[in-house]
């Protein structure tokens, strides 16, 4: 009887900074690694500008002066935990402007760097990995940071651009990805259920004001279109793990993990994502990142 061998699924997960592969998606990637699929982070920025959120972290001088390598070390233990592959872009985090009017931002950061720098670098990991799927942001950030955006654009631009032979001959032989998806994180529903959860079970609920910032981001921005729901209950302490791993960027007493996990499984079991771009059929809604990719990469 003649073998049949397959081609190994591949998922790239791009993101902006350290800390955002832990609280935007990491559920779903624990469970492909689980699965036998690849999985690569690309991590725009080294996160240099992030707030230490942490309240016994703060006011630390020596932690401030190393945060460099202090957001590597969190990172190389958070994609320990997930299971993952994790390359650096190599841009400086431009941090998050504030104010009124909104002050410049620092010169060489990630969001002024010219596109077609970014991109290029991207294609590169692109061509190099060989993804069937990527994710990204949408085109308003999932919220309206610049490095954000930036990561938008450059991943629209890269998966254009890396089946291109005449786009970025250096960065490696063409490649084309099959699907582009938007990871939608939190959404206004998820808000709302797990409010109405802690609630329902006679539970403090610390969503109020988030759930108003909701709305009113929804007021500014198009709401995203999910396409596709992965039930990804079974590692839901993987990806609060991992997000604890990013120690100073995070408080572990804070809103992200105060809803107890079986009620998180009871109330939403699922992450979400918009697909934008496709190559192959799939039935919409999915439940699936590989929906229509599984049997076109049989050998």
């Amino acid at each position: 009887m003649e073998r049949v061998s397959f081609e190994p699924l591949r998922l790239m997960a791009v993101h902006a900074h350290p800390d955002d592969e832990s609280s935007k998606g990491a559920a779903t990637m624990a469970r492909y690694v689980d699965e036998g699929v690849e999985v690569l982070v690309v991590t725009c920025t080294g996160g240099e500008r992030g707030s230490i959120l942490n309240p016994a972290l703060q006011n630390r001088p020596e932690i401030e002066a190393d945060i460099t390598e202090i957001r590597r070390k969190e990172m190389a233990h958070a994609r320990e935990i997930l299971g993952v592959e994790q390359h650096w872009l190599g841009f400086v985090d431009s941090g998050l402007p504030e104010g009124d009017p909104l002050p410049a931002l620092p010169e060489g950061c990630f969001a002024l760097v010219p596109l077609e720098e970014a991109v290029a670098g991207l294609v590169a990991e692109i061509r190099s990995f060989r993804p069937h799927v990527v994710t990204t942001y949408d085109e308003n950030g999932g919220y309206p940071h610049p490095d954000h955006i930036r990561c938008h654009e450059i991943s629209v631009a890269a998966f254009d651009a890396a089946p291109d032979p005449d786009a970025f001959p250096e960065a490696g032989e063409p490649w084309q990805p099959l699907k582009l998806y938007y990871d939608v994180g939190f959404s206004p529903e998820r808000f709302e259920a797990l409010h109405a959860a802690l609630l329902a079970h006679g539970l403090e609920s610390p969503f109020e004001e988030r759930r108003q910032r909701m709305r009113e981001m929804t007021e500014k921005f198009r709401a995203p279109k999910i396409t596709t729901r992965v039930n990804v209950a079974d590692w839901f302490e993987r990806r609060d793990a991992a997000l604890l791993a990013h120690v100073t960027q995070v408080d572990p007493k804070g809103w992200f993990f105060s809803v107890p996990l079986d009620l998180q499984r009871e109330a939403w079991p699922t992450e979400e994502f918009e697909l934008a771009r496709s190559l192959v059929d799939s039935t919409i809604p999915e439940d699936d990142l590989f929906a229509g990719v599984r049997d076109s990469v049989q050998a």
